[in-house]
């Protein structure tokens, strides 16, 4: 079973965004850290029952840039939390989704991540998540 574990933001300005939105959601940031791989900063925020990840761009060409450059900012993607992130791999391949890549590698806040092609999910990028054992 899966559940939404969280909703990323992709942002342009760390510390205006960082400042917005925890006067938005009345908390602070719990966590900021560089994924290097992907060549961003994240950001979350804790909330009862999810979280929100701003991600700013750290390279020219990560992904997250090019995202804003087409899109602006707002919401890049939504997080699913998953059990056995190569169970579900297999379940979805089987069931026709495609991925943006296969293999699960290291994300931020200690996760294994892969995300589905958002040509197979109605225009939205869909991250798998798993806690790393």
């Amino acid at each position: 079973m899966m559940r939404l574990e969280h909703i990323g933001i992709a942002v342009k300005e760390e510390e205006d965004s960082t400042s917005l939105f925890a006067r938005l959601l009345g908390n602070e940031a719990y966590k900021s850290e560089k994924v290097e791989s992907e060549a961003v900063k994240t950001i979350f925020f804790e909330l009862d029952n999810t979280k929100l990840e701003l991600l700013q761009s750290l390279s020219q060409d990560s992904a997250i840039d090019k995202f804003i450059s087409k899109r602006g900012e707002g919401i890049h993607h939504l997080a699913f939390a998953v059990d056995d992130i190569k169970a579900e791999i297999s379940r979805l391949k089987a069931e026709g989704f495609t991925f943006v890549n296969e293999e699960p590698k290291a994300g931020a806040d200690n996760k294994l991540i892969c995300f589905l092609h958002p040509k197979s999910t109605n225009g939205v990028l869909i991250e798998l998540c798993q806690d790393k054992k």
